[in-house]
């Protein structure tokens, strides 16, 4: 892997992101280019280099590689920066060569995906940036574009942020869904749900309980029963520092999370309350993308 930290590359396995750029190829090139079949009758070796057209953080430079050598198995792939590293505009990141017909197929995909991490790396290192001086953590969501998880994460690690659940799989999260369902719709207790649903998940052996809350209430019956990590989901920021107080006087203080209505503008004052760690869905969901341009040379 071409990246600054070595750990980082165990986040983006190519065999787990070799199918999303067949895949992406396939939806973009099959069942082929007719432009370069129009204009050119034969193949030819060629350079090019994929230059950021705007300050970033990079991300996505093996997946680059790979979209490239799936179509050339050939081609020359030169890494010119690092992933994770602070690109400047005008900056070439890489360069390729061989098949012009190859590089042509695979220009759009490559950008695509670049631009793409690239803009949630670059995203997060803003909010990063934002809570330094505070002991928060910034944590990514499941809200991920389908398909493109592992990719992501792997790019919200590389701002410098923290990879929460990976899937359904990998952590106990209560949320209002869950509580609902155990209330009875509307109508049951939801503090007597909220104990319920962290004591069954103990009883199966469960450790790391995470639980939503709304308010202090629900706050408190989450603390009194025993959540390990409890969410507070668009809390106000009294409220939010309401829970921390409470927590902190707890004699098992649980890791307590912030999430819902995060904006650049609030995260810092957020952070300042002594909450540990604040998840934001648009890291991953709505991240600008980067643009980049592939020119031949």
């Amino acid at each position: 892997m071409s990246t600054k930290d070595g750990d980082m590359s165990l986040k983006l396995v190519k065999e787990k992101t070799l199918p999303l750029i067949l895949s992406a190829l396939k939806e973009d090139v099959d069942p082929g280019d007719v432009t370069s079949s129009a204009l050119f009758d034969k193949d030819a070796v060629i350079t090019a280099c994929i230059v950021a057209k705007e300050d970033c953080i990079l991300a996505g430079i093996d997946a680059a590689r790979w979209v490239f050598n799936a179509l050339d198995e050939k081609m020359n792939f030169l890494p010119l920066c690092q992933d994770g590293g602070a690109v400047k505009k005008g900056k070439r990141v890489l360069s390729v060569k061989g098949s012009m017909k190859g590089v042509l197929a695979g220009e759009r995909t490559a950008l695509n995906i670049l631009g793409r991490l690239s803009g949630a790396a670059t995203l997060t290192a803003k909010f990063v940036k934002a809570v330094k001086g505070t002991k928060a953590k910034i944590f990514d969501t499941r809200k991920t574009t389908p398909g493109m998880r592992d990719l992501e994460k792997y790019a919200v690690k590389l701002g410098g942020g923290h990879n929460h659940r990976m899937g359904l799989w990998d952590g106990i999260l209560i949320k209002d869904n869950h509580l609902d369902i155990l209330r009875g719709g509307c109508k049951g207790d939801k503090l007597k749900a909220i104990n319920n649903a962290i004591a069954a998940a103990r009883g199966k052996g469960y450790k790391n309980i995470e639980i939503e809350v709304n308010d202090i209430s629900e706050f408190k019956e989450a603390l009194e029963s025993g959540a390990d990590i409890i969410m507070l989901d668009n809390m106000d920021l009294d409220d939010i520092k309401k829970a921390v107080k409470i927590g902190k006087a707890a004699s098992n203080p649980p890791a307590l999370e912030v999430s819902g209505g995060v904006t650049l503008e609030n995260v810092h004052g957020i952070a300042k309350t002594g909450i540990d760690r604040i998840s934001i869905g648009c890291l991953t969901h709505s991240a600008p993308s980067i643009d980049f341009s592939l020119d031949i040379y």
